[in-house]
């Protein structure tokens, strides 16, 4: 299949001086041959409409919405699509039908990688473009603004995640995309090249 890949909104956390947090996640479109997929739609309804909009994209010309994991930061947004069927790591969810499919999200050739960790359900994409692994890899790597330090395999696995339901399969998921990716896609902050490709 004939692939292509774009961050439509780049992830961002920051806390407050009041303890309060904003943040939306890394939202990504895959194209694979025809099929628009929107990867965590986020929280932020403006910034994903203008992105959209700015893209020459509507609601309409979304075909899947896929969530990583189930955090809000990372789901408001499906709000803006009432109609539309959600993925998950394994599941499709059509109004109150459940149907079920396992290792390719159907009609595409991106691949599930079960990433557990920062939470159990937690699944990163793998996809393909232009002979080049890409892995949106959301909240198995993230960074809080202008802390983002992707510079060696030691910082990558060190990164400290407060969130995290199990810091022991963080990591095991950290290794495994670092093992299986050219380019990394983070929950919050930019896209970057795996240092063990450099």
């Amino acid at each position: 299949m004939s692939n292509s890949l774009k961050v439509l909104i780049e992830g961002y956390a920051y806390e407050n001086e009041d303890g309060s947090w904003n943040a939306s996640p890394s939202t990504t479109l895959i194209n694979t041959n025809g099929v628009n997929v929107l990867v965590d739609p986020g929280a932020n309804i403006q910034l994903l409409k203008d992105s959209l909009n700015n893209n020459k994209l509507t609601t309409q010309d979304i075909d899947i919405i896929f969530l990583t994991h189930y955090h809000p930061d990372h789901i408001l947004n499906i709000r803006l699509f009432p109609e539309h069927k959600i993925y998950d790591g394994g599941t499709i969810y059509d109004s109150d039908h459940e149907s079920f499919f396992e290792k390719v999200i159907p009609s595409t050739d991106i691949k599930l990688l079960p990433t557990p960790g920062h939470t159990a359900e937690h699944t990163a994409l793998l996809v393909e473009v232009e002979g080049e692994m890409y892995c949106i890899a959301q909240d198995v790597f993230w960074w809080v603004d202008g802390e983002q330090d992707n510079s060696t395999e030691e910082a990558l696995l060190n990164l400290v995640d407060p969130f995290a339901q199990d810091i022991k399969q963080l990591l095991s998921s950290r290794k495994i995309v670092l093992e299986k990716a050219d380019w990394i896609i983070p929950g919050h902050g930019k896209m970057f090249k795996n240092p063990l490709r450099k």
